[in-house]
């Protein structure tokens, strides 16, 4: 077999003469541009490494710097206000003089480096800007932008904010503890409220202000004082399945797909991905700046993208993070194998990896006993799977080549939906490797999405990535008339490796990971009836408006209103995650009985709704400038674990559940205007809660909202089994049409008949 003779780089036989030793010429070429191909890899890394170490000045600067130094020291002007001098006369050599000047250059350098630094991470730690009406900025803050980018330095690399990115700070406990009970005020009755308040205070004055000490402690000495106990106790320490419970997925495009030929479609998206790898690992991804490209976000989280897998423990999980990984581990019809990525010291061409996915759709093997279900000791509960899989383990990424049909279908729009969010979601349990940083899944029609791993990065970070393959795919790499990877294959190139098992026939965790799957009740639906375009007449922020939607929505389905949470990011601080905004409010639970209410007067449904907005923003902003409250009260908990002291307010707290789990996916950047049809579907999520529900949705362009909503068929508390499709799905797109009446008042405009055509048809059949 090819792939045999390519494996070693010699072979011998004895005989009666001695050893015969042969060459293979091919191999040691392949191992020199394997060695060639490192240490250009490693150079890279040192370059880069000495480019973003020094930011936000450049290496050549050091140069004009000490050749200044030096200038002025032969012009009988001493930099150092007499110091070189000094030690000049006493050694008295000319050598040393200059040696000084250089050492004094680079001292100052080095010196306006770090105050550089210094002042843009002082810069950074204002977010007044964030409180500001849009588009009307006050001067100073004109001029707070100006300096930002004065300190920012040009051509800045993914890491070169890193260290002037300020730390996340800790709230006041009094502050936290408020804000915790005013969050709370709408759920609960007098009576409970005012218990948990004594309880809220108490904690405030007396236990409160030892844990925070500690914490105090940890925000000086750590880069964050959230980060690491977050992926560690949310994350790693769980010992429940991940699928459906931790791990989330994204969508191909909802109407578009470029061509039907699956080994054809992976052939790209795997070469695509593989030139993103690239440009992370030579830091050419540009940092996502807001505020008109002034405000960085810390990008640490790219880091453990590519080449990193969660290692199962028995209390705990590990991540393993290679430096480099030169395969792919693909999964077809229970069969696995490796798919070696470069060859000739080159990554593999779109039309070469399109041959070697071809090869594995044409091989008719059978799995070997127990193969096929292994990847289900990922789906179910920790701790099972002991064996070494270092060919899956150190794979760059994952691919399974799913044998089924998916996508959005005109003809059946909500089965399909709904089919394929939940094949990309759990698939057949033992189809997808869950444990891997993520997943490409490839399907039969040329469909594709991506499952991913939690615990190493937040979905904008697997967005970046997937809106990056999905343009490259279509708009850059492009296919045949026929459907086919455009170029040619190099003939000689190596076929995949199958890979052997030796695995017990019973996999248990299989059948944990299938109930889990089917009591999914997952529903994926566009909405059309009017979108971004609309709610800006409102003048309103677009995430508001939907969540105001999504209360209205929830109120209505269960007749009561409920903890809310919605994702938001503290990435503004250096390795910040994550934050919560409690987005069901005293406000919002007047604004939705104002709605319930038909003799209430649209004057006060509007004046409801303008500050029921306006408090959600201001919710979201503090949570993104580290004013948030529940990773502030999680770390006080973690801390009084620590002391082994028990807190009856944070107990209760730590226990309520999350009934309604919302999260935005970040907007696309491929322009509509240009590229028509290339709408991104989003993704989605599990429900956080056995009786509750997640939310996702992704707002798309002027005219379109896609909602991805999911419960669990065993709560009958959620509907959705009694109403056999789900009762929120209807319930959100009446609360969203009645908006549009409502919004009709607000924006002081007619609007036509609505033309809902998609979305009219999900919910008909509905």
């Amino acid at each position: 077999m090819a792939e045999a003779h390519q494996a070693v780089a010699f072979q011998f036989t004895v005989t009666p003469d001695g050893i015969d030793l042969r060459m293979s010429h091919e191999a040691l070429r392949q191992i020199y541009l394997s060695g060639l191909y490192s240490w250009k890899k490693k150079f890279i890394r040192f370059k880069n490494g000495i480019i973003t170490g020094v930011y936000p000045a450049s290496p050549s600067s050091w140069l004009i710097v000490v050749v200044g130094v030096m200038s002025t020291m032969y012009a009988k002007i001493d930099p150092s206000l007499g110091l070189i001098a000094k030690i000049n006369r006493t050694l008295d050599t000319t050598y040393l003089k200059r040696i000084l000047g250089i050492l004094f250059g680079t001292g100052l350098w080095v010196t306006l480096i770090f105050s550089m630094r210094y002042s843009l991470k002082l810069l950074l730690s204002y977010h007044g800007w964030m409180f500001q009406e849009h588009g009307k900025l006050s001067t100073g803050t004109k001029i707070w932008m100006a300096l930002v980018k004065l300190f920012s330095g040009r051509k800045p690399m993914l890491y070169s904010f890193q260290t002037s990115l300020p730390r996340l700070p800790v709230p006041a406990v009094k502050n936290t503890v408020n804000r915790y009970l005013e969050s709370v005020r709408p759920l609960m009755n007098d009576e409970e409220f005012k218990r948990m308040e004594g309880l809220g205070k108490d904690f405030a004055v007396n236990l409160g202000p030892k844990l925070q000490w500690y914490l105090k402690l940890k925000s000086w000495w750590a880069t964050n004082y959230v980060s690491d106990w977050w992926e560690e106790y949310i994350y790693l320490r769980g010992r429940g399945p991940i699928m459906v419970n931790s791990n989330y997925f994204a969508m191909d495009f909802l109407y578009f797909t470029p061509t039907a030929v699956q080994a054809a479609r992976a052939g790209n998206a795997i070469h695509a991905i593989l030139l993103y790898r690239r440009k992370l690992d030579r830091q050419q991804i540009q940092p996502i700046l807001l505020m008109g490209s002034t405000v960085p976000l810390c990008s640490a989280q790219w880091e453990r993208m590519f080449n990193t897998s969660r290692i199962p423990g028995n209390d705990t999980d590990t991540i393993q993070h290679l430096k480099d990984s030169k395969h792919i581990a693909v999964y077809h019809k229970g069969c696995y194998y490796k798919v070696w990525l470069y060859y000739d010291g080159r990554l593999l061409k779109p039309r070469e990896i399109e041959q070697q996915i071809q090869w594995i759709l044409n091989d008719k093997s059978e799995p070997q006993p127990g193969e096929e279900k292994l990847a289900a000791l990922t789906a179910g509960d920790r701790g099972k799977n002991k064996q070494s899989l270092d060919a899956i383990e150190k794979a760059a990424f994952f691919v399974t080549l799913d044998d089924t049909v998916q996508g959005y279908r005109e003809e059946d729009p909500v089965k399909s939906m709904d089919t394929y969010a939940k094949a990309l979601l759990h698939g057949k349990c033992y189809d997808r490797w869950f444990d891997k940083s993520f997943n490409l899944i490839v399907f039969r029609n040329g469909k594709m999405g991506l499952n991913s791993e939690h615990s190493w990065a937040d979905a904008p970070i697997v967005g970046h990535l997937w809106e990056n393959v999905m343009s490259s795919d279509c708009l850059e790499l492009g296919y045949t008339e026929d459907g086919h990877c455009k170029g040619e294959a190099t003939l000689g190139i190596p076929m995949p490796t199958k890979l052997q098992w030796e695995i017990p026939e019973e996999v248990g965790s299989f059948n944990i990971a299938r109930l889990l799957a089917d009591d999914v009740d997952f529903h994926s639906f566009p909405f059309d009836a009017f979108g971004k375009g609309l709610m800006k007449k409102t003048k309103t922020s677009p995430d508001a408006f939907v969540q105001l939607a999504l209360q209205l929505a929830h109120y209505r389905d269960m007749g009561k209103f409920c903890l809310t949470y919605e994702a938001s990011m503290t990435r503004l601080f250096r390795e910040g995650r994550t934050e919560t905004v409690r987005s069901c409010t005293v406000q919002s639970c007047k604004f939705v009985q104002a709605m319930e209410d038909p003799n209430e007067i649209p004057e006060k449904k509007r004046n409801l709704f303008k500050a029921a907005a306006a408090n959600h923003q201001c919710l979201y902003r503090h949570a993104m400038t580290g004013a948030g409250i529940d990773r502030h009260l999680f770390c006080l908990y973690v801390v009084s674990k620590y002391l082994a002291v028990e807190s009856p307010f944070l107990k209760e707290v730590l226990a309520e559940p999350w009934r309604l789990s919302t999260s935005q996916t970040p907007q696309q950047h491929i322009d509509l205007n240009k590229n028509p049809g290339m709408e991104s579907s989003g993704g989605g999520f599990g429900p956080v809660a056995d009786d509750g529900y997640g939310v996702s949705y992704i707002i798309v362009g002027e005219n379109l909202i896609n909602f991805h909503v999911s419960s669990k068929f065993s709560c009958i508390e959620t509907v959705s089994i009694l109403l056999i499709l789900g009762s929120i799905t209807l319930i959100l797109y009446d609360s969203l049409i009645s908006f549009l009446h409502f919004v009709k008042f607000l924006c002081h405009n007619t609007f036509g008949q609505l033309t809902t055509s998609k979305t009219c048809t999900v919910n008909k059949k509905k």
